[in-house]
């Protein structure tokens, strides 16, 4: 027969492991009561009656067997909870509280020995209690008993046994109703997990797990598998749009390849035209393509690692300056001023290849739109934080609060973009090297205006100081 699912959880079988801990930690502890405590009782009585025989065979010693007599005939008849009785040489009675010795053989000097004594209870039943005595040959050659009935602390001791295994046996039992419950916790907790891990097994990327509030670890676990699944959707909702997009923008450069390349070649068979000159405007096509799946493949290989690969320490106004070095002229000839600010000395640990595609990405951006006459800033700084930032800011027309976030995606061109060359992959590079760094990409506005369409735009490239 097939158990309950809650009895096959694990927390449940966990509950059952620590509840056969705890059961075998309280036997031993039991058992060490019970020996502790009866050791105990046998010891006290022991005493009691090792000093009870040791005042009667004072008083043999001092007055003889007379004075002995005498003693036990007083004490029997008294309230004194001990057994007495004295016996010649030959281990007949002489006097005592009982009949006869229980004692079976003795060698002498002294000899302990547990036996029962036989009483009657309120109801005039026979009942038998447990007793111990010692028993010692006196100098006369005379021989003396004394005993006490144990039966007293044997069942104190017997109650204290069972109410500790009562005691047990209560917590034995509420644990098990702690497990039943905290296993239907889990299991509950559990089962929302499994089930949107089986919707978005079923092609289901919308499912999210709930976060209950509670703040414990099932709210992380559940909190983690939501954000997952949403950088999940994100990713595959990229995927899709980038398959789309890369149709849509390689469509027009390979088509107009494709007819240059037939143009080119109609020409050649006619002996009219440049060939030239087509083969020309077909390599530029088809620089622009591989230059589009370049960006893709960086891209991509940045996201695979999850990490900046092949990292090095080294100084990023050095790598500014030399980016620098390289658009000032661009920003001259389109009638662009062009200014730099390098903080030194700083250190950045990162890849500087894909660091130096990054910033020069953002500067190519800045020096497409922005129009003459502007200006172009390019600073590199450590903030109070102690991040290193590389910003660059310009007086071009900037980009929408709306557009900031969608503009860094895949394949994410602007309206007032779409006739400038480009297939909209180099903001969405700098974004996954600064993620690829443990950094982030911040877009704002500039400090320039132009025309009504200003006020211009600051990109930010922040990334955390080495460690």
């Amino acid at each position: 027969m097939r158990l309950p699912r809650i009895f096959r959880t694990t927390p449940f079988r966990l509950t059952l492991l620590f509840l056969a801990l705890f059961a075998s930690a309280a036997s031993a502890f039991l058992a060490y009561i019970y020996v502790a405590t009866a050791g105990e009782a046998t010891r006290r009585t022991d005493q009691e009656i090792t000093r009870e025989m040791r005042s009667l065979v004072g008083a043999y010693d001092r007055a003889g067997l007379d004075a002995v007599n005498q003693s036990l005939i007083e004490r029997a008849a008294s309230e004194r909870p001990f057994l007495y009785l004295l016996m010649n040489k030959d281990q007949k009675r002489i006097s005592g509280s009982i009949a006869e010795s229980p004692v079976e053989t003795f060698s002498g000097p002294s000899t302990w020995t547990s036996f029962s004594v036989t009483d009657l209870d309120a109801n005039g039943h026979t009942v038998k209690h447990p007793a111990r005595g010692l028993q010692e040959a006196l100098r006369g050659g005379q021989i003396l008993f004394v005993g006490a009935d144990v039966g007293d602390d044997e069942a104190y001791v017997v109650k204290i046994v069972r109410a500790l295994w009562g005691a047990g046996a209560l917590v034995i039992v509420l644990g098990l109703a702690g497990g039943v419950l905290v296993s239907r916790n889990v299991t509950r907790s559990m089962v929302g997990l499994s089930e949107v891990v089986e919707a978005v097994r079923n092609g289901d990327l919308g499912a999210r797990a709930q976060v209950r509030g509670a703040r414990d670890e099932f709210d992380e676990l559940a909190a983690g598998v939501n954000e997952m699944l949403d950088r999940l959707e994100r990713s595959m909702a990229g995927h899709r749009h980038a398959g789309d997009a890369i149709a849509h923008d390689l469509r027009s450069p390979l088509t107009r390849l494709r007819a240059r390349l037939e143009a080119a070649y109609l020409d050649v068979e006619a002996g009219k035209g440049d060939p030239t000159q087509a083969l020309a405007q077909a390599l530029d096509d088809t620089d622009g393509v591989l230059k589009t799946f370049g960006a893709v493949l960086s891209i991509a290989r940045l996201q695979a690692a999850g990490a900046a690969p092949d990292p090095v320490l080294f100084d990023p106004a050095d790598l500014a300056a030399d980016i620098a070095e390289l658009y000032a002229p661009l920003c001259e000839d389109k009638g662009i001023d062009f200014a730099a600010e390098f903080a030194k000395p700083l250190q950045l640990r990162g890849n500087r290849e894909f660091l130096a595609q990054a910033l020069a990405n953002i500067l190519d951006n800045a020096v497409k739109y922005t129009p003459a006459g502007g200006a172009i800033m390019l600073r590199v700084r450590r903030r109070s934080s102690g991040e290193v930032e590389f910003s660059v800011t310009d007086t071009g027309p900037g980009v929408p609060d709306a557009d900031r976030e969608r503009v860094v995606e895949r394949f994410v061109r602007l309206e007032n973009s779409r006739n400038e060359p480009g297939a909209g992959l180099g903001l969405s590079l700098v974004a996954a090297v600064a993620e690829a760094h443990g950094g982030r990409l911040e877009l704002d506005e500039g400090p320039g205006q132009v025309g009504d369409t200003g006020p211009g735009l600051r990109v930010a490239l922040v990334l955390p100081r080495p460690a």
